[in-house]
């Protein structure tokens, strides 16, 4: 530990670009991770905060679910048969306000179920973004399709679909709206759901969200950019932790000499890695965390705890793999040799 410590004194500046690329590098890590995860919710927290079950589509649909019908004999023989189970329907769609100004929603209505909001005919629930865009509790709202009017009668809270707010509708208005008597889909809560049904599709909760195309492309994406920063930082401590044993290989001939054991090499190889990522850590968790709070409003961000302390994970094992690789090297050494090697 001693000899760690008075290493990174002496070498400071090597040290501290070191600490700071690692710092950066992470910072980046978190911040992406954290739209990510912002993204996901503004894409499809509608689906996501939904309880853990399996949702089932006409195996016609070919894994697209604005293509799916449930035939209506089915859709009442699963509803009856099993506890919980609910049908319901999402299409995109737009409303005209007060101001008859478009304003793009997601039309979402079901059977009645617990699982989704209730709505009487005539109503509408509409997710709480669309409060920025003027729309108020007791507004009239339109739809060239519908021969009524939709009276706002509330907001709910993180219910977004493919980037757009959710509006919950009377199950008789959706019918009258887009002229169909069957739902799309049907949800059944784990507890009670049967992994197959004869001419449906099964789908756990992760397995519908990457049906989405907008999702799983974007998802995809930013998962992989975040995966390519971890094994950078990896590969930044395996370079300079080799530059500086190709240095220092005099030294360690020297003190390979007077009978300094290869694993206290070792150990002090770790105790600067670790040394230097949770020094960068600490301030870029402190800094994303509180980016986190002070994020423009409407800005998808979302970095959790539990996210960050399993990047942190990573970036250690990552940074241990690197300097472990990197430290193989002193194994070979032959004290003789990189004391005449060092003279040179």
């Amino acid at each position: 530990m001693n000899l760690a410590l008075k290493e990174i004194k002496k070498n400071k500046v090597k040290f501290l670009i070191l600490g700071s690329i690692v710092f950066l590098v992470s910072l980046l890590t978190f911040i992406i991770s954290g739209l990510a995860n912002g993204l996901s919710q503004d894409n499809a927290s509608l689906i996501k905060d939904l309880p853990e079950g399996q949702f089932y589509m006409n195996a016609e649909a070919e894994e697209t679910y604005n293509l799916s019908r449930i035939n209506s004999s089915m859709q009442e023989e699963l509803i009856n048969d099993y506890k919980d189970a609910t049908a319901f329907s999402i299409q995109m769609g737009f409303l005209n306000d007060q101001h008859d100004k478009q304003q793009s929603v997601v039309f979402v209505t079901s059977t009645g179920s617990e699982i989704f909001k209730d709505v009487k005919a005539g109503e509408i629930l509409l997710d709480r973004s669309m409060e920025d865009k003027g729309v108020k509790i007791g507004d009239r709202l339109t739809n060239p399709q519908f021969s009524g009017e939709f009276i706002v009668k509330g907001f709910v809270d993180q219910s977004k679909f493919s980037h757009a707010a959710v509006a919950f509708i009377n199950i008789e208005n959706y019918k009258e709206l887009y002229r169909v008597d069957e739902m799309q889909l049907v949800f059944i809560p784990k507890e009670n759901a049967p992994q197959e049904i004869t001419g449906l599709q099964s789908f756990s909760k992760q397995e519908f969200l990457k049906t989405i195309p907008s999702y799983n492309a974007e998802q995809m994406t930013l998962t992989m950019i975040v995966w390519f920063l971890v094994v950078i930082s990896g590969m930044l401590f395996a370079i300079f932790f080799y530059m500086m044993n190709v240095q220092k290989i005099g030294l360690y001939g020297i003190l390979k000499a007077i009978g300094l054991k290869t694993s206290r090499l070792f150990t002090m190889m770790w105790t600067q890695m670790m040394f230097i990522t949770l020094t960068s850590l600490a301030l870029s968790i402190a800094i994303s965390q509180s980016f986190n709070m002070v994020a423009p409003e409407g800005m998808p961000f979302h970095l959790s705890i539990e996210t960050t302390l399993i990047l942190s994970g990573v970036f250690f094992v990552i940074g241990f793999i690197g300097t472990t690789i990197a430290s193989l090297q002193i194994k070979k050494i032959e004290p003789l040799q990189a004391i005449q090697q060092g003279e040179m």
